[in-house]
């Protein structure tokens, strides 16, 4: 995988005409014919790909996917949405992939929707969440899961070149091909027939003669159709099938391959209930999954996953990386999900400022800031960045407008209120076993549950279980401090970021932090560490330092907590299934000598088993994401993330560098009854 530069986001430039339509001035077109938009909508889209029919014959359980080009004001998507609310059972689900280069901020898509009062039941709760939109893939989700929309903020071929997702119907929009050539292109054509699942449907409202052509070279049966309004004519379409002149889609390597879906009812274990685990329960139970959330302490988020501020901490590249794409997708998920919870108490939208606290900090920071839209991060000199923190400082630096601090117990708690998600506190898996399909979790001595799909997210300490016990993660202790707040220290109007890290208050205390010990395993707090952190205190603010009396404060009397960081040795999740290692090195020895080969041989899968481990410090930002991407490996939807970043999180990553570098040991396959 190749890193590629980030580039920064640019919002649709919009002028107004006398009816109140919005007009791009990037294409010289406007979005959409106020008279008979919403016509022209259902007859080309909705008609074309016969939706109120399939839609009312999905089964319980059953996902629809439409991919669409050009999302522009939503107006499909709405559509859409209002038909399959009005035509599909109650347990079916609608997921609609869009991309769109030039997204509408707030205010213009906000005022664009406005003119049709009669899709505000399906446009609010879109306007509700639509917060932290910026490049790159961007996962919506609303009724609970029954709807999810993954928007893809870029150039349409690009974009669409790292999806992997089954197309169910497409809506080929977007500005008129006279207007945005750049878009109708071949190269855009073979995306859609990569991405359709077998009998996939098209719709679009250009007949033009080489668009149709396109089309046909890349396996649909076109078919012209009169349209509507002042389109005489518009294309429907039927995927047959790749043509065998056509090169073939790149071939994915079977050790990053879809693992056959799970037989046996819907049910699943997830093993700890802690970030990871709380966002995976979620994600599956939106999907119909019933789930057993098996816990060993008392209740939710008692360990890395219990302080009582975190923070939307983004530490990004500017070269694209696949951490940094993660990074800016998951940020956006988890700021949209805080949008439930109770802000002052639960999250506060307060900012984050990052302070350029010497030379190759500040040349970083100067480097991201041509890298990223200033919607997402601002530079700011000494003066601005003291005015956006309330507090003197000794340097300026990033400031994420979007970001904030979050209660994560709360947000734990929210994920798990669904009612296909059932948590069993103190109840400690060490033991697994695979008996008839189904995974059983003892506690050395009982069976606990079974479910033919467990995940394991209990951070480190999935070591203890066989499949596990030899992936690269680490724990490392970090203790926070709670200082008391003060008149003056209420001052602090964001969080401010060095070595360290202090939030403003939640409920009259600061959450200051969070040391790094790679070698201590007690997690009794210690006067030296809350000494320490006094310390980071000092070198963020020495005038907030004043204000909250830190010098006065004795470490032995402050209070604290600790507990253990997990990551992996290249600070990416491990996310999705797992292979059995003495199997998977054998099935693929070959690559110890030729790492250029590709097997055509099926990966040697844990069936049912997968990961969602390993998120660091940065738990709040990639681990409500992760959860998304582990139901989809597990449902075979939409993966939320580019393929090249869910590989780049994949738990066979570890056995196959071994392999490839002539370090593969013969792992333990797992005893099965």
């Amino acid at each position: 995988m190749t890193d590629t530069p980030a580039t920064p986001t640019q919002y649709a430039q919009i002028d107004w005409d006398a009816q109140g339509r919005p007009h791009s001035r990037q294409y010289d077109d406007i979005y959409f014919s106020k008279e008979q938009s919403l016509e022209e909508t259902r007859h080309v889209f909705i008609e074309q790909n016969d939706l109120r029919q399939r839609f009312a014959a999905l089964a319980e359980g059953a996902c629809l996917v439409i991919g669409e080009t050009g999302f522009g004001t939503g107006l499909n998507f709405f559509c859409a949405w209002q038909e399959f609310a009005a035509h599909a059972p109650t347990g079916a689900r609608l997921h609609f992939v869009s991309v769109e280069k030039y997204p509408l901020n707030h205010a213009d898509l906000s005022k664009a929707l406005a003119l049709w009062p009669e899709l505000t039941p399906f446009s609010q709760p879109l306007l509700r969440q639509y917060v932290a939109v910026h490049e790159g893939f961007q996962q919506f989700v609303f009724e609970q899961g029954r709807v999810t929309l993954t928007l893809m903020i870029g150039d349409a071929q690009q974009q669409l070149a790292q999806l992997d997702a089954p197309i169910d119907a497409w809506f080929l929009d977007g500005f008129a091909p006279a207007k945005n050539p750049d878009m109708w292109t071949p190269e855009l054509f073979a995306q859609l027939g990569r991405l359709a699942a077998p009998g996939a449907t098209l719709g679009t409202f250009t007949s033009t003669g080489w668009v149709r052509r396109g089309l046909i070279a890349v396996g649909f049966r076109m078919k012209r159709i009169p349209g509507i309004g002042k389109k005489w004519e518009v294309l429907r379409g039927a995927f047959i099938g790749w043509p065998e002149e056509q090169p073939a889609a790149a071939t994915i390597a079977p050790w990053y391959q879809r693992p056959a879906p799970l037989p046996g009812p819907r049910e699943a274990l997830v093993i700890g209930a802690g970030l990871a685990g709380c966002a995976t329960a979620a994600s599956l139970a939106a999907r119909g999954w019933k789930v057993r959330v098996l816990e060993r302490h008392d209740a939710p988020a008692r360990e890395a996953s219990g302080n009582p501020q975190g923070v939307l901490y983004l530490k990004l590249s500017a070269h694209g990386t696949a951490l940094s794409r993660l990074i800016v997708s998951g940020f956006g998920y988890t700021r949209r999900l805080l949008e439930h919870l109770q802000r002052g108490t639960d999250w506060d939208a307060c900012g984050v400022l990052q302070l350029a606290f010497d030379a190759k900090e500040d040349h970083r920071q100067a480097q991201l800031s041509q890298a990223f839209s200033s919607t997402l991060l601002q530079r700011l000199d000494t003066a601005q960045a003291e005015a956006r923190a309330g507090v003197a400082l000794a340097s300026g630096g990033l400031y994420y407008p979007e970001g904030g601090w979050v209660h994560p117990p709360a947000l734990c708690q929210w994920q798990l209120h669904h009612p296909n998600i059932e948590l069993l506190p103190h109840h400690e898996v060490v033991q697994l076993r695979k008996v008839d399909g189904l995974w059983q979790a003892w506690d050395g001595e009982r069976l606990l549950a079974s479910a033919p799909l467990v995940v394991l997210a209990s951070a480190a300490e999935i070591h203890r279980f066989e499949p596990c016990a030899e992936l690269p993660l680490k724990r490392i202790r970090g203790q926070i401090t709670c200082l008391p707040a003060t008149a003056a220290s209420q001052a602090l109007s964001s969080v401010v970021c060095a070595d360290g890290y202090v939030a403003p208050p939640r409920l009259g205390e600061h959450t200051l932090g969070a040391s790094f010990d790679f070698h201590s395993t007690n997690l009794a707090p210690t006067a030296a560490e809350h000494r320490s952190n006094l310390g980071l205190l000092r070198d963020i603010s020495a005038d907030l330092a004043e204000r909250l009396d830190a010098e006065a404060q004795d470490p032995a009397l402050l209070q604290g907590r600790a507990a253990f960081r997990c990551t992996s040795p290249d600070y990416l999740p491990i996310v999705g299934p797992l292979a059995d290692k003495a199997a998977f090195n054998q099935v693929y020895a070959q690559l110890a000598k030729d790492a250029r080969q590709l097997p055509a041989l099926a990966c040697p899968w844990l069936e049912g088993l997968y990961i969602n481990s390993g998120h660091g410090s940065r738990g709040l930002i990639t681990a409500p994401l992760a959860g998304e991407l582990l139901a989809a490996w597990v449902d075979n939807a939409p993966l939320p993330v580019p393929r090249s970043v869910a590989e780049a999180c994949h738990p066979n990553r570890f056995m196959l560098r071994e392999l490839i570098r002539g370090k593969g040991r013969q792992g333990k396959t797992l005893i099965t009854d």
